[in-house]
């Protein structure tokens, strides 16, 4: 299968466009599909056996092929899933004064992942809703899925990419965030949560813990998407130069020669990094890092992992 990189963004010029590049490919590459009964979009072919009904044959299908498949599955369904993302300013790293195909960020692959996401939920009928948040929340809207708010979720991703500018330093209030969507979305919803979790202190990261779990206390499902730059983030591979480094939300700045410290802080990132999957897990809550370079298949398929789980419920 062919990998989908974020950067094709830059050649369709349209998140929407993207979006619908990346799923339909997403879609024509996979083998057969172990979700069964998602909607009409994913639905699976057996062979047409003559005297049956023609209603559920695939006549799109009959044309390039020309052979008589039916459709093996076919179901509405009315799931509703909340988008959260975390656009505080560590989420711009790697930063650059304009967006670049060559250097995407952990924001921008996050909007791309994201909005593919919009684009499959669409296509299986459910509705979906977007929170981006900082130190406060910056938008949020109810799951829908008229076509109308569909568009307006991607105007609004994409309007984000297209002025961004780094214009001071946000910091992140994730906990308080998700409490207040919490009490603030429909009951029993999927939430997509995309954020790097770079916490400062055992308390954020505790407070963190407590209001995913408020989440779970309303029944929620979640999905969550650790984004990160694996290269630099985790293994920390810089060259040995005296280089500052710049706290993207405080400001705050430190000259050092990454080799000194290296094998520090890959042991550090590796336990956090480690633990904050081992407690997802103890809370029933599925886990997904993400590396920017990562194609956005991965994403798909964890969504769908994810969705056929609830189905189950």
């Amino acid at each position: 299968m062919k990998l989908i990189k974020p950067e094709i963004f830059f050649d369709f010029g349209s998140l929407e466009l993207l979006a619908r590049q990346v799923v339909e490919g997403f879609i024509t590459g996979r083998h057969k599909s172990p979700f069964h009964g998602f909607s009409v979009e994913f639905a699976e072919h057996r062979i047409y056996n003559p005297g049956e009904s023609t209603k559920h044959v695939d006549w799109k299908l009959y044309a390039k092929t020309d052979k008589l498949f039916s459709k093996k599955y076919e179901e509405e369904t009315n799931l509703r899933c909340q988008i959260i993302m975390d656009v505080s300013g560590s989420m711009y790293y790697p930063i650059k004064n304009k967006w670049t195909k060559e250097d995407p960020n952990k924001y921008l692959y996050s909007c791309f992942a994201a909005a593919s996401l919009i684009n499959l939920l669409q296509r299986q009928r459910d509705a979906v809703g977007l929170s981006l948040f900082n130190e406060e929340i910056l938008l949020h809207t109810p799951a829908k899925s008229l076509t109308k708010h569909i568009h307006r979720l991607y105007q609004e991703l994409e309007n984000n990419i297209l002025n961004f500018e780094v214009k001071n330093y946000a910091k992140t209030k994730i906990a308080n965030t998700i409490d207040i969507i919490a009490e603030n979305i429909h009951k029993r919803s999927l939430v997509i949560l995309f954020s790097d979790l770079l916490f400062n202190t055992d308390k954020e990261k505790e407070d963190f813990f407590s209001a995913l779990q408020h989440l779970r206390f309303n029944k929620h499902e979640i999905l969550l998407f650790h984004v990160l730059d694996k290269d630099k983030e985790l293994d920390f591979n810089f060259n040995n130069d005296a280089l500052k480094f710049i706290d993207l939300e405080s400001g705050e700045e430190m000259k050092l020669r990454p080799k000194q410290l290296q094998k520090e802080y890959v042991q550090k990132m590796e336990k956090m990094q480690k633990e904050i999957a081992i407690r997802c897990g103890q809370n029933k809550i599925d886990y997904q890092l993400l590396d920017i370079n990562d194609s956005l298949e991965k994403v798909l398929w964890s969504y769908l992992a994810k969705r056929n789980q609830v189905k189950q419920l």
